[in-house]
């Protein structure tokens, strides 16, 4: 671990400003970057904290809201700490906003985040990383197939509905990935079942896709996320590891 430098800053995306929180190293060199796509709580210091991490593992991180479109973060108000109790009331207020982050405007911000990342002096030339926590999860494979040649590593953490029969269902865009992943599954999240799962593995062993997927026993949808009541300590701590791992082989 190295000590790190972490700010906010506001970066330009076809559709606007998004404002973000960038990571580094503070060493004042250039560092193999990485795309941290958060929960749909949002950009917060829970992932700033994270991001601080990550970064004093050798990695410049950009975490971006990529609800910019509704609101510099937080988009809605939150507690310091998540319970059951709040969730409700939560998402009754992000669910429009949820809904409205398509693919496609996701995926140009995607563009946007990485042309950032390759125009700073803070992250080295070549591949990028990208990891997503729930619904940043999706956006972290989808980003991986709309930027197959630009991203190295995408892993995913407790994400849902990474397998639907929409025709723009994540798990179809398999064959456009040249990254190497990793899944970490949540076995107490109904939003991804293991007939999910088993689909998701099936395609990307069809695809040719590198990738580990494993199932974390006892953990809840939200198992990162320390400011929230999913949140499980042994099951984060495997997901540092891994995570890591990743980086460290593919970065």
């Amino acid at each position: 671990m190295t000590s790190v430098h972490g700010a906010p800053l506001d970066l330009p995306t076809p559709d606007g400003v998004a404002d973000a929180y960038l990571a580094h190293p503070d060493d004042g060199e250039p560092h193999p970057g990485v795309l941290l796509y958060m929960d749909a709580f949002g950009l917060r210091p829970a992932l700033e904290e994270m991001a601080r991490r990550l970064a004093g593992h050798g990695y410049t991180v950009l975490v971006p809201n990529v609800f910019h479109r509704s609101g510099r973060a937080p988009v809605v108000d939150l507690p310091d700490f998540i319970d059951p109790s709040q969730r409700p009331e939560i998402f009754e207020q992000l669910a429009p906003v949820m809904r409205s982050l398509t693919p496609g405007p996701a995926m140009r911000d995607a563009g946007a985040y990485l042309d950032w990342l390759a125009a700073s002096p803070l992250v080295t030339d070549g591949p990028v990383g990208t990891t997503g926590y729930c619904m940043g999860g999706v956006l972290a494979l989808r980003t991986a197939a709309a930027h197959p040649d630009r991203i190295a590593a995408a892993a995913s953490f407790h994400a849902g509905r990474l397998v639907t029969d929409d025709e723009d269902s994540p798990h179809r865009l398999a064959g456009r990935i040249k990254a190497e992943l990793y899944f970490g599954h949540a076995d107490q999240d109904g939003s991804m079942p293991a007939d999910q799962i088993k689909r998701l593995e099936q395609t990307l062993d069809t695809a040719g896709v590198p990738y580990r997927s494993e199932l974390y026993e006892g953990a809840h949808h939200g198992y990162t996320q320390s400011d929230t009541s999913a949140y499980n300590a042994e099951a984060a701590e495997r997901h540092w590891r891994n995570l890591l791992e990743l980086f460290g082989r593919r970065l």
